[in-house]
C-alpha cells in the first residue's frame, strides 16, 4: 500500500507519489522544524502531547569527566518534563534493523546518568537562540506560568529514573525493528519505546504530505498502571532511614550533617529513582541553584555525593564554579575528577563516595564552608545564566 499514490481533490485531482528522503540530513531537519509529526498520545492531565526541541546532535558522554562520545539525532521534551530521544534512519541504511537499537540504548543509559538539568536547559536556550526564537515565547509555550528553574531539575530526575520515550524514526520500519520495539516496550516499565514510520508523498512544486504510522502503542497500553508518572519520590524520612541502615558511623555522620545543612539553608528535593536519592538546591545570587545530589545505590551498594557543576556554571558562570571547586576538600578521589572539570569547563558531575570523605578529617566541614562561601560570594551571575 505504501507504493500507491494519495490524491488531493480540489478544482482537479492531483496525485502525490511516494518519495524517499534524499538524505538523512533532510529527514532530520524536517523533524527538528516540524516535531508535530511525532506528537501522538497525551500528557498526564489529558492534554495533547506537544514535543519541543531541546537540541539536535545532542552530545552523550560516557562518564562524568569525559566529553561527548556519541551524538543523539534529536532530544525533545514535553510539558510533563518527559524527555524524548529520537534516532533517524532511512530505510536504505542497513543499521535500521538492529544496530540502531544498541545505539539508542547507549544514548538512553548514558544520557540518563550524565545529562544534568542545567546542561539540558542551556542546550534548549541555545537552540532557541540559533532559531531566532525569543526565550519568553518558547518557555510560555512549553511551561505556561511555571518556572524553568523547577522544570529542568524535573527533566533530570525523569532521566535518572528512566522515565523517557525512545523513538526510532524511518521512512520504512522493517519487521525486525518493529518486533524489537514491541518487545522492549513490554519489558521496560519506566520507558516507552516506539517506531515511527514516516511516509512522504510529493506533488507539484513544494507540495508534500507526511503520513506517520506508530508501532509500539499496543505494548504501551498493556503496561501496568504503575507506570512512569506514579513513581514515588524519596522523602526525608526515607533518606534518613537509608542512611541509618546502610552507612558506617563516619559516612553516616557526614551524610546527616549535609542533610541538616541543606534543610536549614536550602531546599531538599527527593529523587524518583528506585534507590534513595535527593538533590539539594541553595539560594545563590537570587535564584535556587542545584548544588549536589546524594545517592545511595543498591547494586552495587555505594553511596555517592555528586556536585552539579553544570548547574553552577550555567547559573553563576565559570568563575564562580572554579572558585567553588578550589574550596572543596583535598580528597584524592574528588580532586582527580575536579582536575578533569577544570580542563572541560566545569560542566560535569564530579562525585566522591562518603567513605572517601570519611578518610579525610574535616572533609564534611570543608564542603559546608564551601557552600556557605558560594552562597555569600556576591556578584551577579554571567549574562548567559
Amino acid at each position: 500500500m505504501t507504493d500507491q499514490p494519495v490524491f488531493i481533490v480540489g478544482s482537479d485531482l492531483q496525485a502525490l507519489e511516494p518519495a524517499t528522503f534524499e538524505t538523512e540530513e533532510e529527514f532530520q531537519e524536517l523533524l527538528a522544524r516540524h516535531p508535530r509529526v511525532l506528537d501522538f498520545g497525551s500528557l498526564a492531565d489529558g492534554r495533547p502531547l506537544r514535543l519541543v526541541l531541546v537540541a539536535r546532535e545532542m552530545g552523550v558522554p560516557t562518564s562524568a569527566e569525559s566529553g561527548p562520545a556519541y551524538w543523539l539525532d534529536h532530544l525533545f521534551v514535553d510539558a510533563d518534563a518527559v524527555p524524548t530521544l529520537v534516532e533517524v534512519k532511512r530505510a536504505s541504511d542497513t543499521r535500521i534493523r538492529r544496530e540502531v537499537v544498541g545505539q539508542m540504548l547507549d544514548y538512553a543509559a548514558n544520557g540518563a546518568r550524565y545529562w544534568p538539568g542545567a546542561l539540558l536547559q542551556r542546550s534548549f536556550e541555545e537552540t532557541c537562540l540559533a532559531d531566532g526564537r525569543p526565550l519568553e515565547e518558547a518557555y510560555a509555550e512549553l511551561l505556561g506560568d511555571r518556572s524553568p528553574e523547577d522544570f529542568w531539575p524535573l527533566v533530570e530526575e525523569r532521566l535518572a529514573a528512566g522515565q523517557m520515550r525512545l523513538l526510532f524514526v524511518a521512512d520504512r520500519i522493517p519487521l525486525e525493528l518493529r518486533a524489537i520495539v514491541e518487545f522492549l516496550n513490554r519489558q521496560m516499565r519506566q520507558t516507552d519505546v516506539y517506531a515511527v514510520e514516516l511516509t512522504q508523498y510529493r506533488g507539484d512544486g513544494d507540495l508534500r504530505v507526511l503520513v506517520p504510522r506508530i508501532h509500539g502503542e499496543v505494548a504501551t497500553a498493556a503496561k501496568s498502571p504503575s507506570g512512569r508518572r506514579t513513581a514515588q519520590r524519596t522523602t526525608r524520612d526515607d533518606m534518613d532511614a537509608a542512611i541509618r541502615c546502610r552507612l558506617a558511623p563516619e559516612p553516616r555522620r557526614i551524610a546527616t550533617e549535609l542533610l541538616k545543612h541543606a534543610a536549614a539553608k536550602g531546599r531538599l528535593e527527593g529523587g524518583t529513582a528506585k534507590y534513595p536519592s535527593m538533590s539539594f538546591h541553595y539560594p545563590v545570587a537570587g535564584r535556587q541553584v542545584p548544588l549536589w545530589t546524594l545517592s545511595l545505590y543498591d547494586n552495587p551498594a555505594k553511596e555517592e555525593l555528586a556536585f552539579s557543576f553544570g548547574s553552577i556554571t550555567h547559573h553563576l558562570g565559570p568563575g564562580r564554579a572554579a572558585a567553588f571547586a578550589e574550596s572543596l576538600p583535598a580528597v584524592p578521589e574528588l580532586q582527580q575528577k575536579l582536575e578533569v572539570q577544570r580542563q572541560k569547563g566545569y560542566n560535569g558531575w564530579p562525585s566522591v563516595t562518603l567513605t572517601s570523605l570519611a578518610a579525610e578529617p574535616g572533609a564534611a566541614e570543608v564542603i559546608l564552608a564551601a557552600i556557605e562561601q558560594l552562597m555569600d560570594g556576591g556578584g551577579a551571575p554571567n549574562s548567559f545564566g
